[in-house]
């Protein structure tokens, strides 16, 4: 249990009442990172919220061995970062406001910003590379770049696990291997991510996969498993082959 971050046992999930989740038993390490990868509708975003406590579940949720419904909301907030699929923020908002929100778990009601809230802030938005547009509006801003100031908001928590439903969404490749960087200096500061992906070749790059498809796990294992290689290419109905390049991972579509 001490390696654990976070533990789903017997998660079960609904969607106005349709079932979308069934009994799925899952574990994240602490200071590793983990990628959930599966065909659509596989329940992917859904295990995603019910590990973030966003959505109601019957079976139980533990972060960093605690039920998670045990911890108070700034406390959660503090220590679990979401980053959600295709959140918006005011567009009125400057870059520079939107990634001090992730601060708020660390303030005092209407409290203004400490010297440390801001030294948080001004490191997320250089580390993904938005400082330069600090004073803009979020609106005035393409859809890549609005994605980069959300990560830099989930960033600026400095929470010790941090969940990211399709954060490559809008990036060109360039910044995807920029994310897959910084992902990975995080990880390597002892922080847990875990991401739900469709680019799966990225999610190759994971230390750890989880498999899902129509709501269950279908493997969980090493991401460079042969096992989790056949699970993958089991899921997407052997439309993809995973295959090494160049000290790599990576998914080629079967044509």
């Amino acid at each position: 249990m001490t390696n654990i971050a976070l533990r789903a046992s017997g998660v079960c999930a609904s969607l106005s009442k349709a079932p979308i989740l069934h009994g799925i038993d899952a574990s994240f390490g602490k200071g590793r990172w983990a990628s959930i990868v599966g065909p659509n509708g596989a329940g992917k975003s859904t295990l995603l919220k019910v590990l973030a406590g966003l959505l109601p579940c019957t079976g139980s949720v533990e972060l960093l061995g605690r039920p998670l419904a045990s911890f108070p909301g700034r406390q959660r907030a503090q220590t679990l970062a979401w980053l959600g699929q295709g959140e918006a923020s005011a567009d009125d908002l400057t870059v520079w406001d939107v990634a001090m929100l992730g601060r708020l778990p660390h303030r005092a009601w209407l409290a203004a910003p400490t010297a440390a809230d801001q030294a948080a802030v001004e490191q997320a938005l250089r580390s993904t590379q938005a400082w330069d547009w600090r004073e803009r509006a979020l609106g005035q801003l393409s859809g890549g770049e609005r994605q980069r100031v959300l990560l830099a908001r989930g960033l600026a928590v400095q929470a010790p696990v941090l969940l990211m439903d399709e954060p490559l969404a809008n990036l060109d490749p360039p910044h995807q291997t920029d994310w897959l960087l910084l992902v990975r200096a995080l990880v390597a500061r002892g922080h847990t991510v875990v991401s739900v992906l469709h680019e799966v070749s990225i999610a190759l790059q994971a230390d750890d996969m989880l498999v899902l498809a129509q709501g269950r796990v279908r493997h969980a294992g090493l991401c460079a498993d042969p096992a989790t290689h056949h699970a993958l290419e089991q899921v997407f109905d052997q439309r993809i082959t995973i295959q090494r390049v160049s000290h790599q991972w990576i998914a080629l579509p079967k044509i």
